[in-house]
């Protein structure tokens, strides 16, 4: 009997154990398992677009998601500051020669809505091009010389009267209709390569000067030149008084030095403006950035001073930090930058690092309002041009036939500034690290852009900083990248 009583006391213990146990078991079935944090989704900051030098990308975005942050690397950093502000930006373009005209309108008529809405316009494929130069008269890529006030030989007309648009009614003033069409408020550049050849003192569209009897007359070729256009429906915004004044061997061309151009501005010019409500902007000298003597010399001079608005340049002899010895010199002056060309016999990726580097980020660090290339378009034959004309300037596009068209380098060097820094936009400070040449700009927006090229021979980590924090980004050697957020 005691050991049924021990044996039944044994029983429930195991019994109970038994329950204890299975209840334990099914608790821990029950029981939630501890969550696994879900890391926050990480959403892209700033838009990258990129062009490199073997052209495998051509203004392309990249996909890749850059988000600000705080994690330390040793790569290089530029710094954005948009606390530190500069000039305020006209806009960035080519020159709109006869030739490049002439080209164009060549194509279909499809063909050429869809290539003006694209350069000019603001859709999400147009690269928004925001300035333009245009020749008065003749430049050297028209198929021939002339002027708009051209006379048989040993004829003057000194009170204008065979004054005409007509050379440039055919391709130049309807093409540029159809683009203020499409961007309204474009701003448009002036500049002679030559006077009317009764003007001047050799009696040719190569080479010469204006003779002093005739710089009143010469004044008022420009004012009706502005008059005409307005008349038409286009606005000049600015012009210069000479292209190239100290370069008198190309077809046309005329030598004005600093002297006869302060006389001309001072004693013509800017009074024949005041005179007939004329707004236009008179820029001085238009030449290369080896002579900043020669606008400063202008600028010095008291009574041409109040009538310039400031000084042009171009690149193919000097530095591009002339235009910053201009600013400081004269600092409530603009300095703009009007021409550079690329050349037929030159390589993508040399010309995409090269012009990139000074012609928009150069030209911007040193207080440029504008930055221009040469010449928009030209067929496959680097045509058309005067006799003697440049036989080796390359368009930004190349019009192959009415249906096909090339994007060359001067197209992306231009767009990866245009697309993304609209007029009025004001550049803001950036730092340069090594090969690193880069601008920074802040547009009416509130957007923030950064153009970055590599000039090294190798693929650079960076670091994009801005506020406190910073991206990572990379560039092959050579490549151009476009940063905004």
């Amino acid at each position: 009997m005691k050991n049924i009583h021990q044996l039944t006391k044994l029983f429930f213990v195991i019994a109970f154990s038994a329950i204890h146990i299975s209840c334990s078991s099914s608790n821990d079935i029950i029981d939630p398992p501890t969550p696994t944090p879900i890391p926050p989704v990480v959403k892209n900051e700033v838009d990258f677009w990129l062009t490199k030098g073997d052209q495998t990308s051509l203004l392309q975005k990249q996909t890749g998601i850059l988000a600000f942050g705080n994690g330390v690397n040793i790569y290089p950093n530029i710094d954005v500051d948009d606390t530190q502000t500069y000039q305020t930006v006209d806009g960035f373009g080519f020159t709109l020669t006869g030739g490049s005209a002439q080209v164009i309108n060549q194509l279909t008529a499809q063909k050429k809505k869809d290539l003006l809405q694209e350069l000019f316009g603001f859709e999400v494929n147009s690269i928004g091009l925001s300035y333009l130069r245009i020749s008065i008269g003749a430049s050297d890529l028209n198929a021939t010389p002339f002027t708009y006030d051209d006379m048989p030989t040993g004829q003057t007309d000194v009170n204008l009267t065979n004054f005409s648009l007509a050379p440039d009614m055919t391709d130049v003033i309807p093409l540029l209709k159809e683009i203020l069409a499409i961007n309204p408020n474009i701003k448009i550049m002036g500049s002679p390569w030559s006077a009317p050849l009764w003007m001047k003192d050799n009696n040719d569209f190569v080479g010469g000067s204006l003779q002093l009897q005739y710089y009143e007359a010469y004044a008022q070729y420009f004012v009706k030149f502005i008059q005409k256009m307005k008349a038409e429906g286009i606005v000049i915004d600015a012009i210069t008084p000479q292209n190239e004044p100290l370069h008198g061997g190309n077809n046309p061309s005329m030598v004005m030095t600093a002297v006869q151009q302060a006389n001309f501005i001072k004693n013509n010019l800017g009074p024949a403006f005041q005179s007939a409500n004329i707004a236009t902007k008179i820029i001085t000298y238009d030449h290369n950035c080896d002579n900043p003597q020669y606008p400063i010399s202008i600028l010095k001079d008291a009574v041409a001073y109040p009538f310039v608005t400031g000084s042009a340049f171009h690149l193919y002899g000097g530095d591009i930090s002339a235009l910053t010895i201009v600013h400081n010199a004269f600092p409530n002056k603009d300095v703009y930058f009007t021409e550079q060309y690329t050349s037929s016999t030159g390589s993508f990726d040399g010309d995409l690092r090269w012009q990139v580097k000074n012609v928009i980020v150069g030209s911007m660090r040193n207080w440029s309002k504008n930055a221009l290339q040469w010449n928009l378009a030209n067929d496959g034959a680097f045509g058309p041009h005067t006799p003697g004309g440049c036989t080796t300037c390359k368009g930004a596009l190349t019009v192959n036939s009415s249906e096909s068209i090339s994007r060359n380098v001067g197209y992306y060097v231009a767009a990866h500034a245009s697309k993304f820094v609209p007029m009025g936009s004001v550049r803001i400070a950036s730092t340069i690290s090594g090969n690193l040449h880069n601008v920074a700009f802040k547009t009416p927006a509130g957007k923030k852009v950064l153009l970055v090229v590599n000039d090294g021979n190798t693929t650079e980590l960076f670091n994009i900083k801005y506020n406190g924090k910073w991206i990572t980004t990379a560039l092959d050697a050579g490549a151009v990248g476009t940063y905004t957020w």
